[in-house]
């Protein structure tokens, strides 16, 4: 039987490539948009889209139901990519900011994961995938409101899998270094609306971040393609017992490694240089 994934943040980057990829692949795959607009794109390309915005809930209720209709009511993976980066000085963000990054990035993934939670308990199959980032594992500065919601959907994944450890369902996080897509570009924006610039003390540093930001070319040579994800999520879709993590872009395995091995100091002037 084809398996049906449903997967959300599918207007660009990780979420649209994987989406295409697997319905070329003949997966039965449901995507999510924000935008309207984008919904009829991916429509368009041939592929089932439903609208869905992460920060309400009844969007999240109506867009799940939509794409319960189009799998006959099971669904076999959930991933749950949608997210975005707020940048920015911990001292300069109002809380307003922090908390819009939360409802995207945690909040309204737990209330879509709760919600298939019983479908695929009923169904006695089901897997859960997660989008981290290797800023779950490790913070670095002016992406304070970031490294919260990824360290935060670390520790909700790791508590759901021990949740669920006695139930057909599987729970699995994709820990990705830089990847190519439209983050930055996202992030450039979220910066811009939420931080008075000129009136920080991180002015400066402020400015060299706006300038990789909004760089065309990646800024790391560590940077990989959307198919460095897809990888790894295919894995878990073809694994009877997937891990617990996948690892991804070298950044994550070796920072991964160094959490484990050197002092929190050390760990903290490595970060500040890399930055």
């Amino acid at each position: 039987m084809t398996q049906s994934i449903f997967i959300t943040g599918c207007s660009s980057g990780i979420g649209r490539f994987c989406a295409e990829q697997l319905h070329n692949a003949g997966f039965k795959v449901v995507a999510s948009c924000r935008k309207a607009e984008d919904v009829v794109a991916l429509q368009e390309k041939g592929l089932n889209c439903v609208q869905m915005d992460m920060n309400d809930a009844d969007s999240i209720r109506i867009g799940l139901a939509a794409t319960l209709a189009l799998t006959g009511g099971t669904l076999d993976v959930l991933f749950n990519n949608a997210a975005y980066g707020q940048g920015g000085a911990i001292e300069d963000l109002p809380t307003k900011a922090l908390r819009e990054q939360f409802e995207t990035n945690l909040f309204g993934l737990h209330e879509l994961t709760r919600a298939v939670i019983p479908v695929m308990l009923a169904q006695g199959t089901g897997k859960i995938v997660q989008n981290s980032s290797v800023l779950g594992l490790v913070a670095m500065k002016y992406r304070g409101a970031y490294n919260a919601s990824k360290f935060a959907l670390e520790g909700y994944t790791d508590t759901l899998r021990l949740e669920l450890m006695d139930t057909p369902i599987s729970v699995s996080l994709i820990e990705p270094g830089p990847i190519e897509s439209q983050f930055r570009a996202n992030s450039l924006s979220a910066i811009e609306q939420f931080i008075d610039i000129d009136a920080s003390r991180h002015k400066d540093n402020y400015q060299q971040t706006l300038s990789r930001l909004g760089s065309k070319k990646p800024t790391t040579p560590f940077t990989l393609g959307p198919e460095a994800v897809l990888k790894p999520l295919l894995t878990i879709m073809k694994s009877a017992n997937p891990k617990p993590r996948y690892y991804v872009t070298k950044p994550t395995y070796l920072f991964g490694y160094l959490r484990r091995l050197v002092s929190t100091r050390l760990l903290d002037r490595i970060l500040t240089r890399g930055d």
